[in-house]
């Protein structure tokens, strides 16, 4: 096994570009670290096409028209994780408490392989134990039937699939609520408040066929060579025929500056690259509504000016007539807005910002990329809404090449949504489930991530049950969630590899190992295939056929049919055991309970490219109270929900290139230069000399929150780095230890990540 940490770690700045020969020697590291064989190799060829897998980790769209491999190096470490040879047996578990466990880190804890057989907890021994599924099953029901409805929360990670999720969410709100709370309430929850807001639907309006289209794209907030590194192909391929590429990100990300296509012999041997941002602005973190204001005063400043004169106009008036509501209170308030307050707040020049509107003006078709660089601020929906508003001034919706592509995370996150998950009513089918499934669902808002995580603190929430994920690990408020979690009645984990939730026990806790994605899930009908919903709406069937880590191993919908047989009433309507035994017939009820994006679902599953659910703000159909495009006026400039004062920075957590979500596959971060620890405070070269610190030296963040808690991340080693002055930069989520569970977006709740206030303690 390689080795991963150095307690000599180095920082040099890497010079090499996104893909490239990067790519391969990363994959020729962690292939045979993970021990992949003849078969690892055979599927990561099946890996995103049609009849193949579906990536289990990004959402970015799989073309129909595909490429001789369609994996990217952060698809490849994921499929490698899953079909690792390394096991994480009973056997271990015998030799190793919860509480020496808790010293290791999340890398070490993955790295050590694959669960394999279900395990109790015994608190007399502080240990794992295994234990036979009927027991387990039968204990979680009667732990969850001994409990208030109310006080249960299931969880569910982005990467269930549709017929999962589709169950689990039937099988909580059967039995008495929507304690619901899902990836995406830690992520693009803005996104689907604020776009259905303004625009009537909570999702992207942009395919893979307009980027074929598209003039200019504007990026935010986004960084692809690390978490979407697929989608270099589509920017290369804008590149390429000359559309203009204008970004808007903190840190100059190297997926964003220069690609190499691993795939091409050519530039493989010649270093041949191409240069991917047209512009390069480093917005403060917490200043894109500052920026985006720039840009449309410019607008419409040149629009106010060449009415005047009966020259070319900047704005679509036509547009702004017929499909928009408001638009005369954003365009009163942009011209009313300063552009001194403009300058400091988005730490950018008014110069710089008409740069862009020129490109934005002289392009027909605009896309938005966006990601949580936006969505993760306390006005992380303003952030969104205007994102919408700039797009609206030029009627850059419903058209080929132009709208929105908010790039979501976890493969099926987007996709949990569309079948059920979710705590707010107004979300769910409720007529549909009542008719179909002869029960009132609840109709009380359940708890989101928040809501949740104040439940557990509190201890108002008695129990979790987890479909997947790493919940404790990924949500803020570390130190009191660690604290409080051992208070539950009940933990159970649904999990394919031990990781730092698991370590933390309820008064009862199993840890349940599922097959899965890319293995071969065989039922009382043969052999089954999962669906799963891209970051642009069209629906892709996945196959597994790898061989399954463990004959231990149930699959996601078999757990989820066996708890949900011990705590919801028995109903002649809903067939659990059926569902198992023939997936599709979870699809038949999919379709059932949503015909307007599932018509002919089973017929379908297979479509190359995927099919798609379809999106009336992208036909200019606006389901919104006013039936128009709704304009916001933002109430401020800065999204970070706090004041600047000397000694306060502005934290924005990050991801490597070695790791997904909370999956941490190395230490090695290439594109930052980063290799043999995660223990790193990115800091503005300036703002380190005035502060007295030196770099390489050791310091701690502490929480500069005002709410007398103490909150604080030990040993970062301070590294100058091509940052905002008054911003920091650490890794995630080691570093949520540092965030309040009260620091989140307005209206949806979204744990504010990219500015968290905090102070440097030498």
């Amino acid at each position: 096994m390689a080795k991963q940490h150095d307690d000599r770690p180095e920082v040099t700045p890497y010079p090499g570009p996104a893909g490239g020969w990067g790519s391969v020697k990363s994959l020729a590291d962690i292939l045979p670290r993970e021990k992949i064989g003849p078969e690892g190799l055979r599927e990561l060829t099946r890996q995103n096409k049609p009849d193949g897998f579906a990536c289990v980790s990004c959402a970015w769209p799989k073309p129909a028209d595909h490429h001789p491999v369609e994996f990217c190096e952060e698809g490849a470490k994921a499929t490698a994780w899953e079909l690792t040879a390394h096991r994480t047996t009973p056997e271990f578990f015998a030799t190793h408490t919860l509480t020496e466990l808790r010293g290791w880190t999340d890398y070490r804890l993955e790295e050590h392989g694959r669960l394999t057989h279900p395990m109790r907890y015994d608190p007399a021994t502080d240990k794992y134990e295994a234990v036979d599924w009927d027991v387990a099953f039968d204990e979680i029901g009667a732990s969850l039937n001994a409990i208030e409805p109310k006080a249960a929360v299931f969880y569910a990670s982005g990467r269930a699939s549709l017929e999962s999720s589709y169950m689990w969410a039937l099988m909580a709100r059967m039995y008495g609520n929507q304690n619901l709370p899902d990836s995406s309430n830690m992520c693009h929850e803005s996104t689907s408040v604020g776009l259905k807001a303004a625009i009537g639907v909570p999702v992207g309006t942009t395919r893979l066929s307009d980027f074929d289209h598209t003039d200019a794209i504007f990026f935010f907030g986004q960084n692809p060579g690390s978490n979407a590194p697929r989608m270099l192909h589509d920017l290369k391929k804008c590149r390429k025929r000359g559309a203009e590429i204008v970004v808007f990100n903190p840190l100059r990300e190297r997926g964003l500056e220069r690609f190499t296509n691993p795939q091409n012999p050519v530039e493989m041997a010649t270093g041949g690259e191409t240069r991917i941002a047209t512009q390069y602005h480093q917005v403060k973190a917490g200043g894109d509504i500052a920026a985006m204001m720039g840009i449309a005063k410019w607008l419409v400043e040149w629009d106010d000016a060449a009415l005047a004169d009966g020259a070319v106009v900047a704005l679509d008036h036509d547009f702004l007539d017929q499909h928009c509501h408001d638009a005369d209170a954003f365009l009163a308030a942009v011209r009313g807005t300063d552009w001194d307050a403009i300058e400091r707040e988005s730490g950018l020049k008014r110069r710089d910002l008409e740069a862009a509107a020129r490109v934005y003006v002289k392009s027909n078709a605009v896309m938005a990329i966006y990601g949580m660089g936006l969505t993760q601020h306390v006005k992380g929906v303003d952030n969104v809404r205007m994102i919408v508003n700039l797009l609206l001034l030029r009627g850059n919706i419903g058209k080929p090449g132009a709208g929105l592509c908010p790039v979501r995370g976890h493969s099926n996150v987007q996709g949990q949504r569309t079948v059920g998950i979710t705590e707010k009513t107004e979300l769910a089918p409720v007529d549909k489930l009542r008719e179909l499934y002869g029960f009132d669902p609840p109709t009380e808002k359940g708890l989101d991530t928040v809501e949740t995580c104040r439940g557990v603190i509190d201890g108002q929430v008695k129990a979790v049950v987890a479909l997947g994920g790493n919940f404790l690990r990924a949500v803020p408020e570390t130190e009191a969630m660690e604290e409080a979690w051992p208070r539950l009645e009940l933990s159970v984990q649904i999990a394919t590899k031990l990781n730092r939730n698991h370590l933390f026990a309820g008064k009862v806790t199993y840890l349940l190992p599922c097959l899965g994605r890319i293995e071969r899930d065989v039922q009382a009908t043969g052999p089954q295939a999962v669906s799963v919903e891209d970051s642009s709406s069209c629906i892709h069937g996945s196959r597994g056929k790898a061989t399954p880590a463990s004959p231990f191993l149930k699959s996601e919908p078999a757990i989820i049919a066996e708890i949900a047989k011990r705590i919801t009433p028995p109903n002649p309507r809903v067939p659990w055991d059926e569902w198992v035994a023939d997936y599709g017939r979870v699809r038949d009820a999919i379709e059932a309970t949503y015909p307007h994006f599932f018509g002919d679902f089973n017929k379908r599953l297979f479509t190359p490219g995927g099919f798609w659910k379809g999106n009336k703000a992208s036909e200019r159909i606006w389901q919104t109270p006013s039936g128009k495009a709704e304009f916001l006026v933002p109430k401020t400039l800065s999204t970070t929900g706090f004041d600047d004062r000397d000694g306060r920075y502005r934290l924005m957590t990050l991801r490597s290139n070695d790791q997904f979500n909370t999956t941490i596959y190395g230490y090695h971060d290439r594109f930052r230069g980063v290799k043999g620890t995660r223990d790193v405070l990115f800091i503005n070269r300036a703002d380190m000399e005035t502060a007295g610190l030196s770099q390489g030296q050791r310091v701690a963040l502490e929480s500069d929150a005002d709410d007398n808690r103490r909150r604080r991340r030990e040993g970062l080693i301070v590294t100058p780095y091509n940052i905002p002055r008054g911003c920091l930069g650490a890794y995630y989520p080691e570093a949520n230890v540092l965030m309040p569970v009260e620091h989140h977006a307005e209206e949806s709740h979204v744990p504010a990540g990219k500015s968290v206030p905090v102070r440097i303690v030498p």
